[in-house]
């Protein structure tokens, strides 16, 4: 069952959480702080599978109708499983709840805490963000969290120019992704931005939100805003080219591979500098 709980984990995308909450340590001044470890820890498998399990949790019926589901770009459990994943989300977030309470400053908490919320309201209803057109986008801004709450975690002040520029860069992601994922979401009822506006309009979305991480990074760093224009700007032309849920799959692979490229690139220059003692 762990190796399970570790495939509804989705390990290929803990970089969206492992990344940012790196990259905010970074930006402290510091390649590796002791102190940032048990944030780091809970940002791998407790915090994924919180994310990702409880979204399949709530998320059966539209799983059995999507041939995605069940492949490595996503779970799809059965009734027999709903228990073992929510004891499973409990038991490996539980340990970092408490320490956090008793060792992390009030402040990094109350954005960890947030983090966690708006994610699980993301799936579970009342509020099921999923389902509610821009709140779906929007709600995933709290991918940027880390680089707010790693620095308050380690007593600094957090580099917000990044910090927004990952939230906008996040909600256009979200919904470039969901394009997919429009006719199996439109035939069970879910009306997510990517449905309310199509495959066209999430051109225009997602350009605008990509278009202002862009100007954010730039006040950061350069080379990274160029890379991210660079490979948003081809994104979007070719969905543009060919608006279609087909589209967004073909392209899914590579907006995959998205933050990993420019993390890499962002953490080379960071860690170089770092190095080199030039930085901060």
């Amino acid at each position: 069952m762990i190796l399970r709980l570790l495939y509804i984990s989705r390990p290929v995308l803990w970089i969206n959480t492992l990344g940012p909450a790196t990259v905010g340590m970074w930006l402290t001044g510091d390649l590796f702080v002791w102190e940032a470890l048990p944030v780091l820890l809970w940002l791998t498998l407790p915090f994924n599978l919180l994310i990702y399990g409880v979204n399949d949790v709530f998320d059966q019926e539209t799983d059995a109708k999507n041939p995605r589901k069940g492949t490595l770009e996503g779970a799809r459990i059965d009734r027999s499983e709903v228990r073992p994943v929510v004891l499973g989300v409990v038991f490996t977030n539980a340990p970092f709840l408490i320490y956090s309470l008793l060792f992390v400053p009030a402040s990094a908490v109350a954005w960890m805490l947030l983090y966690a919320l708006l994610f699980v309201g993301y799936s579970v209803p009342p509020a099921r963000f999923k389902a509610r057109p821009y709140f779906d986008s929007l709600s995933n801004a709290a991918y940027a969290f880390p680089l707010v709450f790693v620095p308050l975690a380690l007593g600094r002040g957090p580099v917000w120019s990044a910090a927004l520029g990952l939230m906008a860069w996040s909600a256009a992601k979200h919904t470039f992704d969901a394009v997919q994922d429009v006719n199996e979401d439109r035939r069970v009822g879910i009306m997510t931005t990517a449905v309310r506006l199509g495959p066209g309009g999430v051109v225009l979305w997602s350009g605008a939100f990509w278009a202002l991480a862009t100007a954010c990074f730039a006040l950061v760093n350069v080379p990274v805003a160029l890379l991210n224009a660079a490979i948003a700007g081809t994104l979007l032309y070719a969905l543009s080219q060919s608006p279609t849920p087909e589209t967004g799959h073909r392209l899914y692979k590579y907006s995959i591979a998205f933050p990993y490229v420019a993390g890499t690139v962002a953490g080379v220059q960071l860690v170089a500098a770092l190095s080199l003692g030039a930085y901060p």
